[in-house]
């Protein structure tokens, strides 16, 4: 799995480039100029204290923290697939990864489709960070081989046990030990704001809602991805934090398990309703006769 960094994605989104894809998607001309003369023209000045710099005109790149950026990112990039049946390019905005399955040790069709991903980035104007992208190799067989370190515009990619990718520790032995420590240890640190609160004699009903709002969304985040994977000793790591955070408000409070199947459950429901989820495929039994079962591997 190659786990990509782009270097500054939505400042080198070229506006001319993005018109002429969402035009061979269909979309309305009157739009695409919109978006046009919003990207085009922008003028800039940075102020710090009592002085500002001298206006800029920004004609290329998209705003920062503009929620049109993400999803113009998105239809720009949207040709970006795997050339080889064999791999599979995983996007969520500007989070890009190349997962490769190799086969009788032929690592070829995998490093083409790299190779092919920079020649497409280089066309578009985005560009890699080699130093932030990283490699995790998978490989259960009894007699695994060396694998050669992977090359991107002649600088090794660095390759990792481990690593963060859309807030989940994803590891090489696809066990989830280290994103539930990872968890454990930022959610009991925040145990202490809630001591804090409680010493303050503030009632449960607030108490309850800075541990939802703090702690048990920490504790329950992409839950339904890990927790059923989780072994019983990180499940018990987890849900013990729970039960302290139960001890210092003086109410109960609903377990891990209980939020895993309640999630599960909601998922489930929205992909059977919506025909556009990639997984509605998989679904082809009414909602009354799917079956949600929690599966430790």
């Amino acid at each position: 799995m190659l786990f990509i960094d782009f270097s500054s994605a939505f400042n080198t989104i070229i506006p001319q480039q993005l018109i002429n894809k969402l035009n061979l998607l269909g979309l309305n001309t009157s739009l695409c100029n919109w978006i046009l003369d919003f990207l085009t023209g922008r003028p800039q000045s940075v102020h710090v204290g009592h002085n500002t710099s001298s206006t800029t005109t920004l004609s290329t790149g998209a705003p920062q923290g503009c929620v049109l950026s993400p999803l113009l990112f998105t239809l720009l990039t949207h040709d970006c697939t795997a050339k080889f049946s064999s791999n599979h390019i995983i996007k969520f905005a500007d989070d890009t990864t190349v997962v490769g399955l190799i086969s009788n040790n032929d690592e070829t069709p995998y490093r083409k489709e790299v190779a092919q991903l920079v020649e497409w980035c280089g066309a578009i104007n985005l560009s890699l960070n080699v130093s932030k992208t990283k490699e995790v190799v998978m490989d259960f067989r009894r007699n695994s081989v060396d694998h050669p370190p992977l090359t991107i515009d002649s600088s090794a990619v660095e390759r990792v046990s481990s690593t963060k990718f859309l807030g989940v520790h994803i590891t090489e032995d696809l066990t989830w030990t280290t994103n539930t420590m990872s968890l454990s240890k930022k959610a009991q640190q925040r145990l202490h704001f809630l001591c804090r609160l409680k010493r303050a004699s503030l009632p449960p009903p607030i108490l309850t809602t800075f541990y939802r709002g703090t702690i048990e969304s920490v504790l329950t985040s992409c839950i339904t991805v890990w927790y059923g994977n989780c072994s019983a000793a990180d499940c018990k790591t987890l849900q013990r934090t729970v039960n302290t955070a139960a001890k210092i408000i003086g109410t109960l409070l609903p377990s891990l398990l209980d939020i895993f199947l309640a999630r599960c459950s909601d998922k489930a429901t929205s992909i059977v309703k919506d025909p556009t989820d990639p997984s509605s495929i998989l679904t082809t039994s009414p909602p009354s006769e799917i079956l949600i079962h929690n599966v430790n591997c």
